[in-house]
């Protein structure tokens, strides 16, 4: 993943622990003081040993986590670093969700390295999606649902989101729906 996932991962982190708790999360994930370059590839491995060691000493379970972490994503490191392509997306929920396959092919000019996962999206009827999450990374499913709710927040728009279909139950991919008023 590059840089710039887990620099966000540890402003959220410093946000809501502080940054005593962040180089003590670096320590326990067997990191010594790292700076993330945001346009440099690193190894799934060190997000992933980031989640967990965030996790064992927040007390806060991955999945949770991860949720949290895939809404703050769409918040705060999405509107700051890629409000033109948000904006770009569509004009409501549902153009969003519709054009959301489209998303990381624009990403892909700023990361050329990127290994971005795949959505399929189909609407099910007036006020609801499905969404079709295809990854060769294992457990990102909860950090989707955080995506999914921080899209509908940022329509302003209320939506639930339920995993209908998981990658363990063997698919090769998470299905979401997604369903607002």
């Amino acid at each position: 993943m590059y840089g710039i996932v887990n620099k966000a991962l540890q402003e959220m982190v410093c946000a809501e622990y502080g940054s005593e708790t962040w180089q003590k999360i670096l320590l326990k994930a067997g990191m010594m003081e790292e700076v993330f370059l945001s346009n440099e590839p690193y190894p799934d491995s060190t997000t992933y040993s980031i989640v967990g060691a965030t996790s064992t000493l927040t007390g806060l379970p991955a999945e949770q986590l991860l949720q949290k972490f895939g809404r703050y994503w769409v918040l705060e490191t999405g509107r700051r670093s890629y409000g033109h392509l948000l904006k770009s997306g569509g004009e409501n929920l549902q153009d969003f969700l519709i054009n959301l396959p489209n998303f990381h092919a624009k990403i892909f000019l700023i990361y050329p390295n990127l290994q971005p996962p795949e959505f399929q999206c189909q609407p099910v009827g007036a006020h609801s999606i499905k969404v079709k999450y295809f990854s060769h990374r294992a457990g990102l499913a909860p950090f989707v649902v955080g995506l999914l709710f921080g899209i509908g927040e940022l329509f302003e728009t209320t939506v639930t989101v339920e995993q209908t279909k998981t990658r363990a139950a063997a698919n090769d991919f998470d299905e979401f729906l997604v369903v607002w008023e």
